[in-house]
């Protein structure tokens, strides 16, 4: 029997929009080119059952020229500048306009609660929560926030790796820590409070560490969807063992992040990466945090992932994987699915 895996983060449908003249319905449901890591028929074949399904907006730069930096030894590249608000809208209810499309077809199921993340689950309905990465498309008033949470919004990352108005965003730099710029503005504390008010998520994966202190000062559940253990990748998009700790504290979660450049102890974005890699990360938060506050947040679609995974269908490997390693089926079905229900049962007031 094929694992539920439940997944923190994946940016299918970026990708889907910037396929343009493409229909994201067809290439979701049929997997046309098997191209990125993402659709309904390897999601089916690796048991992946849901994840978050971001929005993100690309910043005039080719991200493929970031991935191959990132090949590199080590690396320190320049953050891109703050997106005007009117475009980084646009974009947002492009791309949310895909997510419900593919609710409106049935291929995918928007969550707000965790009863209906297990109610698609076992309808066999990939569950889908609407998460923005990057807060650029909401003003200081916050409108369009309540606009978004009526549409499904119940996760939210202030920032991506560039500036907000709400926060600094941690660049992709090799070797270095987290510690790389200022934290939450007077915005960015308003952001914060009115998510937990509404019931959203806030994600602290591309936060600096300040900004992560400051939203631990708000008293709100700590939650990285996708970041993996600074002490095995010194990169400054991973987390210290302080933050680590801190976040189990606080009943939240972190996500492993399967983009190998914050696996790898050499920091390189090579696909060459074995999973012994993974399964030392996850040990190493197990450690930390305990079995109860560690699950999965790939980054399928956002990076390269270790190629014996490749993509959604070959989750089962990285199961098998655990169970060769000595985590119990209790311990691997927390990790793949039952950590993020109740964390977002946490996070989400109960529902």
């Amino acid at each position: 029997m094929t694992t539920a895996i439940f997944d923190g983060h994946n940016d299918l449908l970026t990708r889907l929009w910037m396929a343009r003249d493409a229909d994201p319905v067809a290439l979701f449901r049929d997997g046309r080119g098997a191209e990125g890591h993402l659709d309904a028929p390897r999601m089916a074949r690796g048991g992946m059952v849901g994840g978050f399904c971001a929005i993100w907006v690309p910043s005039p730069v080719e991200i493929g020229d970031i991935m191959e930096k990132m090949q590199r030894a080590s690396y320190d590249l320049p953050l891109p500048y703050e997106l005007a608000q009117d475009y980084a809208l646009r974009v947002v209810m492009e791309q949310a306009s895909i997510l419900s499309r593919l609710d409106h077809a049935g291929q995918l199921m928007i969550c707000t609660s965790v009863p209906a993340i297990r109610r698609a689950r076992d309808m066999g309905v990939p569950a889908a929560i609407l998460h923005l990465e990057g807060a650029e498309a909401i003003g200081a008033g916050l409108a369009e926030l309540d606009v978004l949470w009526r549409a499904g919004l119940r996760s939210l990352g202030p920032v991506w790796s560039r500036p907000t108005r709400f926060c600094d965003g941690v660049p992709f730099r090799f070797p270095s820590g987290p510690d790389t710029g200022g934290g939450l503005t007077e915005a960015g504390r308003a952001l914060v409070s009115r998510c937990a008010e509404l019931g959203i998520l806030v994600d602290l994966s591309h936060m600096t560490e300040a900004g992560f202190w400051d939203v631990a000062d708000m008293g709100v559940p700590l939650v990285a969807t996708h970041s993996n253990a600074h002490a095995l990748c010194p990169h400054s998009r991973n987390l210290t063992d302080r933050q680590l700790r801190a976040i189990a504290d606080s009943g939240g979660i972190v996500g492993l992040n399967f983009a190998t450049a914050m696996l790898r102890p050499d920091g390189r974005m090579v696909a060459d990466t074995p999973l012994s890699v993974m399964l030392a990360h996850l040990d190493h938060m197990i450690a930390l945090m305990g079995e109860d506050h560690v699950a999965l947040g790939s980054d399928f679609d956002g990076a390269v992932v270790p190629a014996d995974i490749a993509d959604a269908a070959g989750l089962p490997l990285l199961v098998a994987a655990m169970e060769t390693h000595g985590y119990s089926s209790t311990r691997i079905e927390k990790i793949a699915f039952e950590n993020w229900m109740a964390a977002l049962g946490r996070v989400w007031h109960g529902t």
